[in-house]
């Protein structure tokens, strides 16, 4: 049922490999059919049936650089993880590349699930995820639908049906948003036309000096040492030009306040997005049955991508806190 992937073996992340924890390459499918690739952290000196956590993101990201740096740390903690592409991306399968949906990668969470299910050596009743940036609004997302998950963690995240659709910080108007459409249906022609997908490009670099401080913040992150990876759309080409386009009217994050397991959501009090996190949990809790295991922690002064990877800033103590309470 699996595509053989070409996976690299050696280590090349954005960040240090641990000592304490043993890692390999896995894949797993989902129910569209598409192999999906993601590295497996775990605990050298736990045995047992083990709580397990998948992670996934940033939006445009590969599991080399923040989805791996949480999945590394949350294993040297106790728990096995995976940090995985998503499908279309990094080292995973599915064609055309560099294009999202809403559906599909809802279910790349869903299909983490199932692979963690059968695992040896996880407990499938002790299962959690982990979303960050744009795969945050993912997470919650299919926390709504997949009764199997446990306890959610998001960090920073985006609602990627809401930027697509209203711009950011929501100033796209109704002819705004017509005239976006045209463009990208005049795409769809030229790329049909060239049998090529145009890319949008990734982090705008040279940097100019009048780029908005979240255009600046995401370059400190995707194009410098600290986060730069040959494989992620950010650091490099970005997303084709119409990769995005279906959630345009394709809004996630519903019955949210449906959710009856535990979700932690973190944000940074500095960060420009800020705003989706705070709207999603209180749309979460609003008329909910189920408040009580519902939590929105900013952190002081933090902006957007200092929680990718500033371990220094990330509340691990807290997600692990988190996760033992609720994954027992």
């Amino acid at each position: 049922m699996e595509e053989k992937l070409n996976l690299t073996q050696e280590w090349d992340k954005t960040f240090e490999k641990s000592e304490s924890v043993n890692h390999r390459k896995v894949t797993f499918h989902n129910r569209y059919g598409i192999t999906l690739a993601a590295d497996l952290y775990e605990p050298k000196d736990l045995e047992g049936k083990l709580p397990a956590i998948a992670v996934c993101g940033p939006f445009g990201a590969v599991k080399e650089q923040a989805s791996g740096l949480y999945a590394q740390i949350m294993a040297e903690r106790g728990f096995l993880t995976i940090a995985f592409d998503p499908s279309f991306t990094g080292e995973s399968g599915g064609t055309p590349r560099y294009v999202a949906s809403p559906d599909i990668n809802t279910e790349d969470f869903s299909a983490a699930v199932d692979f963690l299910s059968v695992q040896y050596n996880v407990d499938p009743e002790r299962i959690g995820i982990i979303g960050i940036c744009g795969w945050g609004g993912m997470a919650l997302n299919v926390a709504a639908i997949d009764t199997r998950i446990k306890a959610t963690v998001t960090s920073t995240m985006y609602d990627m049906s809401r930027v697509n659709a209203n711009g950011y910080f929501d100033r796209m108007d109704e002819n705004e948003r017509y005239e976006m459409k045209k463009s990208l249906n005049a795409q769809r022609i030229e790329d049909y036309k060239t049998g090529e997908y145009k890319r949008a490009g990734g982090v705008v670099d040279p940097l100019p000096e009048d780029a908005p401080f979240y255009v600046k913040d995401y370059h400190d992150y995707y194009k410098t040492k600290r986060g730069y990876h040959i494989r992620s759309g950010n650091s490099n080409d970005g997303w084709n030009v119409t990769g995005t386009m279906s959630f345009v009217n394709q809004p996630i994050l519903q019955y949210s306040n449906e959710i009856r397991s535990a979700v932690l959501m973190i944000h940074g009090e500095k960060a420009h997005s800020c705003y989706f996190s705070k709207d999603a949990y209180n749309n979460m809790i609003k008329d909910s049955n189920y408040k009580d295991n519902k939590e929105l922690m900013i952190i002081p002064n933090a902006v957007h991508t200092d929680l990718y990877d500033k371990v220094d800033i990330i509340p691990f103590d807290k997600i692990e806190e988190f996760f033992k309470a609720n994954l027992k």
